[in-house]
C-alpha cells in the first residue's frame, strides 16, 4: 500500500545504502573528477570487493581484515586498469572495459564458481548489517568521515597534488616533471581500492555477495558525483573547498537513494529502475546547463 508511514519506514535503510554508494562514488570520482578519466572497472571492481569480503568473512577471517584485504585487491585491480591505459597505449575507457569484462569470470573463481555466496549475520562476525539499520548508518557515516579526511590530507601531499595536476593539465604536469603514467596508474589504483571497498561494505549489509552486484555501479557513481555537486553549488553558489566537495558525494549517493526508495514506494517495476537512474542522471546534468541559461 502507498501511505506516507510506509515511505517514512523505507528512508533509514535508504540513507545507510546510500551512504555505502556514496563511499563507492568517492572511487568514481577520483577518475572521472580528479583525473578527468572515465573508468569503467568499477562494475566490476565492486563485486570484487563484495565477494573478496564475503568469501573471507565466512571462512572466519575478521571482517576488519576482510575490508583490508578487499581494498588492496581493488588497488590491484585498479593497478592492472592502469597499466593496460599507460603502458599498452590503450584508451582508459576501453581499458576499463576490458579488465571489468575479465573480472567477471575472476569473480567466479573468486566466489567458488557459484554466483551468489550468502554471508548471514547470525552465523558470521560482520561490521555492518541491514538487520541493524541505525548501526548501519553509524558505520558509514565513521568510514565517509574517515575517507573524506585520509583523501582530504592525501591530495593535499606532494603526491596528491601531482595526481590532481595530471588531470587538469596532462600536458603541463609532464612540463613540471610529473610522470604523468604513474599517476594515473596510482588514481585508477585508489579508485577501484575505495569501490572495492564499499562493494565489501554493501555485501556485508545485503547479507550476500552476487555476481552482478556492480553491474551499473558506474553509473551509480556519476549520479551521486552529479547530484551531489548540483546541491553545493545551490548550497554554495561562491565554491567549496575540496573536503566539502567529497562530502556533497556522499550526499549526493545518499539523495540518489532516497530517490530510488520513493520510486519503489510508487510501485514501479523494479525492472524500471534501470531507466529511472538513466533518468536522474540525465537530469543532474542538465540542471547547472539550466540554471546558466543555456
Amino acid at each position: 500500500m502507498i501511505t506516507i508511514q510506509n515511505l517514512i519506514a523505507r528512508i533509514p535503510g535508504g540513507i545507510a545504502q546510500g551512504i555505502i554508494w556514496g563511499l563507492m562514488a568517492l572511487g568514481v570520482y577520483i577518475t572521472f573528477r580528479v583525473l578527468k578519466e572515465s573508468d569503467l572497472t568499477v562494475d566490476g571492481s565492486f563485486a570484487t570487493g563484495g565477494a573478496t569480503a564475503v568469501v573471507l568473512i565466512t571462512k572466519g577471517v575478521n571482517p576488519w581484515i576482510a575490508m583490508a584485504i578487499a581494498f588492496v585487491v581493488g588497488i590491484i585491480v585498479g593497478c592492472c586498469t592502469g597499466l593496460i591505459h599507460t603502458k599498452l597505449k590503450i584508451p582508459a575507457i576501453l581499458s576499463g572495459i576490458l579488465v571489468q569484462f575479465a573480472l567477471y569470470s575472476i569473480n567466479l573463481h573468486i566466489m567458488g564458481m557459484v554466483a551468489n555466496v550468502s554471508c548471514n549475520p547470525t552465523k558470521n562476525n560482520v561490521i555492518i548489517t541491514m538487520r541493524n539499520i541505525p548501526g548501519a548508518i553509524l558505520v558509514g557515516a565513521v568510514f565517509a568521515a574517515l575517507l573524506i579526511g585520509v583523501m582530504y590530507w592525501y591530495f593535499g601531499t606532494e603526491q596528491g597534488s601531482a595526481i590532481r595536476a595530471t588531470g587538469n593539465n596532462n600536458h603541463m604536469a609532464l612540463a613540471q616533471g610529473i610522470n604523468v603514467n604513474n599517476m594515473k596508474v596510482i588514481g585508477f589504483a585508489l579508485g577501484n581500492g575505495l569501490v572495492a571497498l564499499a562493494g565489501g561494505l554493501m555485501a556485508q549489509y545485503q547479507g550476500f555477495s552476487d555476481i552482478n552486484m556492480g553491474r551499473g555501479a558506474i553509473v551509480i557513481g556519476l549520479a551521486a558525483i552529479i547530484i551531489g555537486e548540483v546541491l553545493a553549488e545551490v548550497i554554495f553558489p561562491k565554491g567549496t573547498n575540496f573536503a566539502v566537495r567529497l562530502l556533497f558525494v556522499i550526499i549526493g549517493g545518499i539523495v540518489y537513494y532516497l530517490i530510488m526508495i520513493v520510486v519503489l514506494w510508487l510501485r514501479v517495476d523494479s525492472n524500471d529502475l534501470k531507466l529511472a537512474t538513466a533518468i536522474i542522471v540525465m537530469l543532474a546534468l542538465a540542471i547547472p546547463n539550466f540554471r546558466k541559461g543555456e
